[in-house]
């Protein structure tokens, strides 16, 4: 395996004096409650508005979304619900006998409030409202909160309220940033308090989620988006070349990898990608640009059980394969945030309207965990239940287990149990090694 391109920098060393900074923040808002949500409001967001968008508002952001543009949010909206919906489907309450008399089960409970962070600034995140709020309503959550960055004068862009009013969100807030997860996580401006936090965002956002994760639930540590190309001999560079700066585009240091076992194609690559971003907007070009130079790689490896190799233990959020044998992929790939399958398909398509959800594990969470989903926002809770007859050998086995353990106090909650059921009977309740 041979590093044809070396990243010379990580995102790790973006981090420094990130949690101080999101730490202070925090406890001023969970002390000074929503004076002091405000105040971030007007510092950070350049926003004097009101906070609540109005029913109002809502209705206005839909007359003003064009019409196609409306039309392409409701087929992303869609798509991501279908994909909920058959999610969804997969987990069930469920109910069985384990022994006579001892009944067990299983019930799926949706957590009770949600808030749902929804990116705004350099790029509008329509994406993110639908992948999130849509998720969150097809899981069964019965409130929905929802925060987006608002542009000063503006408010939140009428393409992003419009997203968040159509998928569901019960309430909207017009904040951004540390201090809209910070109110809905306290329950400020009217919300009942989150139970989860979910949805993208920088890494002041990705920050607060963590620090606040514990007593709230969030869908994953997150860090910079990051994606990886696996091409053979028969992939097309011009494709691939376009794939890799796509992603590289989301920000300064978002990881692209290229892992090949075609040094043609690498060369091809390494060659066009540069030339590909020098087209790009300004904007997106300097971010394109620092992605490549400072953290992309090209991974030339020997064949496809390497290439498996490399991404498995990389773990990207993002993995494209365009290679022959799609199926042999599918099969041998264990790690990845979400998987794409041929030049047919693209990250960009996940990341705004094929369906399964765009919201995924970085920074090689994905050895570990899957991405945002409907079981993301439920609860699998047990319950038992058993007659006098099944408590009999349970109890039994629990007094002698505990006293082994030296837990007296849960032995006698099995003695007595068996005292009062079976009054007329003797029980050795010592445990194996004493009764020997």
């Amino acid at each position: 395996m041979i590093y044809l391109k070396k990243a010379v920098r990580t995102a790790e060393a973006d981090q420094e004096g990130v949690n101080d900074i999101v730490s202070k923040m925090l406890a001023k808002i969970a002390a000074g409650g929503e004076a002091a949500a405000r105040d971030y409001a007007r510092e950070l967001d350049k926003w004097t508005g009101e906070i609540i968008v109005t029913p109002e508002q809502r209705a206005a952001a839909g007359a003003a979304v064009p019409e196609q543009l409306k039309a392409d949010i409701q087929f992303a909206h869609n798509n991501v619900r279908r994909f909920a919906e058959a999610q969804r489907s997969t987990v069930s309450d469920c109910t069985i006998e384990i022994l006579p008399g001892l009944t067990a089960g299983q019930k799926q409970i949706p957590v009770s409030a949600t808030g749902c962070y929804v990116p705004g600034g350099r790029y509008s995140h329509v994406a993110s409202a639908i992948m999130t709020i849509t998720t969150a309503k097809v899981a069964g959550v019965p409130h929905i909160a929802a925060c987006s960055p608002p542009r000063p004068g503006l408010g939140i862009p009428p393409a992003i309220l419009y997203a968040m009013d159509l998928c569901g969100a019960d309430v909207i807030l017009s904040m951004g940033g540390v201090q809209g997860v910070a109110a809905m996580a306290n329950g400020l401006f009217g919300l009942p308090k989150a139970d989860i936090l979910v949805g993208p965002g920088n890494q002041y956002v990705a920050e607060a989620k963590r620090i606040l994760f514990g007593p709230i639930g969030i869908d994953m540590f997150a860090g910079p988006t990051d994606s990886m190309v696996i091409a053979d001999a028969t992939a097309d560079p011009e494709m691939v070349a376009y794939d890799l700066v796509g992603q590289a585009e989301h920000g300064y240091n978002s990881p692209v990898w290229l892992v090949t076992s075609d040094r043609n194609l690498s060369d091809q690559i390494l060659r066009r990608v540069p030339e590909l971003i020098e087209t790009l907007p300004e904007l997106n070009r300097h971010s394109a640009k620092a992605s490549w130079a400072d953290f992309a790689e090209v991974i030339l490896c020997d064949d496809a059980e390497e290439m498996v190799r490399f991404a498995d233990q990389l773990a990207p959020e993002h993995l494209h394969v365009q290679c022959k044998d799609l199926d042999w992929w599918l099969g041998r790939l264990k790690s990845y945030g979400s998987l794409f399958l041929g030049e047919e398909t693209t990250v960009a398509f996940g990341d705004k309207t094929s369906g399964p959800n765009h919201v995924l594990p970085t920074s090689g969470a994905a050895r570990y965990t899957g991405g945002l989903s409907v079981h993301k926002f439920m609860k699998t809770v047990t319950w038992q239940r058993a007659t006098r007859e099944a408590s009999r050998p349970l109890a039994e086995a629990t007094a002698r287990i505990s006293r082994l353990e030296g837990m007296e106090g849960h032995a006698r909650s099995a003695d007595i149990r068996l005292s009062k059921f079976f009054p007329e009977e003797d029980f050795d309740l010592r445990p194996a090694q004493v009764r020997s």
